[in-house]
């Protein structure tokens, strides 16, 4: 068989096969490192950028726009300070035509606080499903069911509903405040205590007999146990956070709370209806705002007049939410940039841990490379072979860490699903893998330089040399 460069090259990489690995290693970590940022920076964006969907403005009362937004559209925490509802009346006035300033095309009010089994609430209004899109051009569409109709109906994000295994006809007990504790709740989510009925849709027991609600870790005062809700509708996958959310109407939010409050003044309050409820009973925490826009846009030149008109008001915190994310990730930029090159040495570092194993390999490889040349290779070859070698581990590290990125890629989509909602696009794109390999091939190339030229000056008669 002819002894041909690749063969010299293989058999140099095998003599040495456990250093040989830990130097792909090396190299693999650093390139899958590269490009699990890389990837993810560009990917995360485009995932924040779901949820906002076609809201153009977000309306609070939050401590700051960017905070309004990770709270009321990301559910990050329960938004601290309400809206009156009769200033959300002021805000956005209605006549027989729909709103009365037509360049709005829809100001959907939306009320947080609340949790089941740790997936935050949201109360809001049955045209939310049919006004809002989590994403653009999207809209909501049901796996089962529909909006609810009811004042104690309830619409499960495709999240909830997977992990909580709920179902249609299904009833559950919200909780006061948002937990941390997901996933945990009732047993089957249809009574507050296992082995006791739900109590029926609507009714209210605060008498002596009342049975304490206290579920799996629970406190008695958290649940609102008097307020059985029931599953009318599981939404499809939006790939935003809003997949994790338990959708409610907005007048049970209210009815729940107005007697809570009451019954803790006073015990033979009366009870609450949607009728007889106070103006301090009536509150959200945030509007859900879009200008009208032409068909097949998503632009309209009414956002900019709208915002500043609102934004004039002191009491208001409003935001773009577009804006916003791009704010957040110019922020999260410096850090990402301060990895980013963090990454890159990591990436020069295993460079020169590819020179160094081929430097310290080269005391013993001189006399091979003397019987190379006694057999007729020039310099320029032996010189070639080391840099064939060298640039051979940073191709098969290069191509180990797009392995090993690929993997990693998938576990943190499945952590950011999972922990915060957002569908994150697993994979590598050609634009950000192939010069980063090609990065790490000339990386490891220029690393066999110092070798190569051992190799190059290696003397003949010096090393051929009887041994003894």
């Amino acid at each position: 068989m002819a002894l041909t460069d690749l063969t010299i090259v293989r058999r140099s990489l095998t003599a040495r096969l456990f250093s040989t690995i830990i130097t792909i290693a090396l190299v693999a970590v650093a390139v899958a490192l590269m490009l699990v940022l890389l990837a993810m920076r560009d990917s995360g964006k485009r995932a924040f950028d779901r949820g906002t969907g076609n809201m153009h403005i977000l309306v609070s009362a939050d401590s700051s726009p960017l905070t309004s937004v990770l709270n009321s559209v990301f559910y990050a925490n329960a938004p601290q300070r309400p809206i009156l509802w009769t200033k959300y009346q002021s805000l956005f006035p209605r006549d027989a035509g729909g709103f009365v300033d037509r360049r709005i095309d829809f100001a959907l009010p939306v009320q947080q606080g609340d949790s089941f089994r740790g997936f935050p609430t949201m109360a809001t209004v049955p045209e939310f499903f049919t006004s809002f899109a989590p994403a653009q051009g999207e809209k909501f569409e049901f796996a089962a069911g529909n909006a609810p109709a009811g004042d104690f109906d309830v619409v499960l994000g495709s999240e909830v509903a997977a992990i909580t295994g709920l179902g249609m006809g299904k009833q559950l007990f919200v909780t006061h405040g948002y937990s941390s504790r997901r996933g945990h709740g009732p047993a089957k989510g249809d009574s507050p205590i296992p082995g006791k009925p739900a109590a029926p849709a609507h009714k209210h027991n605060h008498g002596p007999d009342s049975p304490p609600p206290v579920p799996d870790g629970q406190n008695e005062e958290e649940i609102h146990a008097e307020f059985p809700f029931t599953v009318v509708g599981v939404l499809k996958p939006t790939g935003s956070a809003h997949d994790r959310a338990v959708f409610v109407h907005l007048h049970a939010t209210w009815l729940i709370h107005a007697d809570e409050k009451r019954h803790a003044v006073d015990p033979n309050a009366q009870e609450p209806t949607v009728a007889n409820l106070r103006n301090d009973e009536k509150l959200i925490t945030g509007v859900y705002l879009a200008a009208r826009t032409r068909p097949g846009s998503d632009v309209s030149s009414s956002i900019g007049p709208l915002f500043s008109q609102l934004r004039a008001d002191p009491t208001l915190t409003v935001a773009l939410p577009g804006a916003e994310i791009t704010r957040l990730f110019a922020i999260v930029g410096s850090i990402d940039k301060i990895i980013i090159a963090i990454a890159a040495a990591v990436l020069v570092s295993s460079g020169f841990s590819i020179m160094l194993a081929l430097y310290n390999s080269m005391a013993q490889r001189r006399r091979q490379i003397a019987v190379l040349r006694v057999l007729g290779a020039s310099r320029l070859r032996v010189f070639g072979l080391v840099l064939t070698e060298s640039a051979i581990i940073g191709f098969l590290g290069a191509i180990g860490g797009v392995l090993l990125s690929l993997l990693s890629l998938q576990a943190v989509a499945l952590t950011l699903k999972r922990q915060l909602g957002l569908v994150v696009n697993a994979s590598l794109e050609a634009p950000i893998t192939i010069p980063v390999i090609a990065g790490a091939v000339i990386i490891a190339a220029l690393a066999g330089i110092v070798p190569a030229v051992m190799a190059y000056s290696t003397s003949v008669s010096k090393h051929l040399r009887p041994l003894g």
